[in-house]
């Protein structure tokens, strides 16, 4: 068998020049795009050439663009169900490897608002996505003046939250970690004890240190947790999925109106108000804190309802603003175990800073 990795495929490796991952190894390259060509061929799809090929190489994923056009089936015909000319290959680490059996069962659960998987390989972590489309910050880019943008994905967002609530232990079960409101103090531990870890442990410097921190300061911040996990989950509020990463890149935009949510490698299974974290931090970002109010009440009224009043949902939205940096913490200790050390000191770093958070003054949402 040839080796895939040819002088046709573009390879970028981002900030991370010295990660390693499995698309290194011969016989692991090999094998995925294997497992990918015969996945295609079962959908009449071939891969129309390695020269539109193009890697995406991080710690914590592998993923492949894929060019592909129809393929003549067995009795002579043309397939007519290929309707994209870009199929991707994700393939995730053990600790995020749930991605590919979620994709597919959000597919069958809420399938308006996701990618329906081509196929997917649970034990590999291996997922074989369509193209979705316009990726929604190109549509900002190409609209930036517009503050109101977010407000229709993240209505749609709830909303599919909403609908997922009653799968909280199926979605435990297909390996999504599980960060329940109640349970945030013990994520919250686990974080601090891997930076703890890897602060003894790792001689190498990260590449954004958090200066004069130790965890020691951290678990001075416990006590507060503890008082708002307890009191956001006294507001009844059922756990749902938490994507932990919905940033402007995370979601397509195919169609006006039309949005659909993907990469859920960083998800778990948590409050859902956490996720209003990084959409509101990009948004703040992108035009400033005038227009967040209008924001929060878009995302929020999917959840209105149930006797619950607009002050109540709102305090909810500002603890979880605040408990949400922890999910965003925890991601780098679960996701890379086996990294190098200067990728586990920058996670590290990249953690404490998120945790610290928990001392700043309150979310203005």
């Amino acid at each position: 068998m040839r080796d895939a990795a040819d002088t046709s495929t573009i390879t970028d490796r981002g900030r991370h020049k010295n990660a390693k991952t499995p698309w290194d190894q011969p016989t692991w390259r090999n094998t995925a795009l294997d497992w990918a060509t015969r996945e295609l061929t079962t959908r009449g799809l071939r891969e129309s050439g390695t020269a539109g090929r193009r890697v995406r190489l991080r710690p914590w994923s592998v993923l492949v663009r894929i060019p592909v056009e129809d393929a003549d089936t067995t009795d002579g015909t043309t397939s007519t169900s290929a309707s994209t000319s870009t199929v991707w290959l994700k393939a995730n680490p053990p600790a995020s490897a749930f991605e590919a059996p979620l994709a597919a069962a959000l597919a069958h659960w809420v399938p308006e608002y996701v990618l329906e998987p081509l196929a997917v390989d649970a034990d590999r972590g291996w997922s074989l996505l369509p193209d979705g489309g316009d990726l929604f910050y190109q549509v900002l880019d190409r609209n930036p003046a517009d503050p109101h943008a977010w407000e229709e994905p993240l209505r749609q967002y709830a909303t599919m939250q909403r609908a997922l609530i009653p799968y909280t232990k199926d979605l435990e079960q297909l390996g999504v970690p599980s960060a329940r409101t109640t349970t945030l103090p013990q994520v919250f531990d686990e974080t601090v004890e891997f930076i703890r870890s890897v602060t003894e442990k790792t001689a190498a410097p990260p590449r954004h240190p958090a200066p004069g921190v130790d965890p020691t300061t951290l678990h001075a911040l416990r006590p507060r947790l503890l008082n708002w996990s307890a009191e956001l989950a006294d507001l009844g509020i059922p756990d749902s999925l938490d994507h932990s990463d919905l940033h402007e890149g995370q979601l397509f935009n195919p169609e006006p109106g039309r949005f659909t949510f993907f990469d859920w490698g960083d998800a778990s299974v948590s409050h859902p108000f956490c996720s209003f974290l990084v959409p509101a931090e990009q948004f703040t970002e992108r035009y400033g804190p005038d227009s967040l109010p209008r924001l929060r009440d878009a995302y929020l009224e999917p959840w209105t309802g149930n006797g619950r009043s607009s002050k109540e949902l709102r305090r909810a939205l500002s603890l979880a603003g605040r408990l949400g940096v922890i999910g965003r913490a925890v991601t780098w200790g679960r996701i890379f175990p086996g990294a190098s050390d200067e990728t586990r000191a920058t996670g590290a770093a990249e953690s404490t800073k998120r945790l610290l958070q928990l001392a700043t003054a309150e979310p203005p949402f």
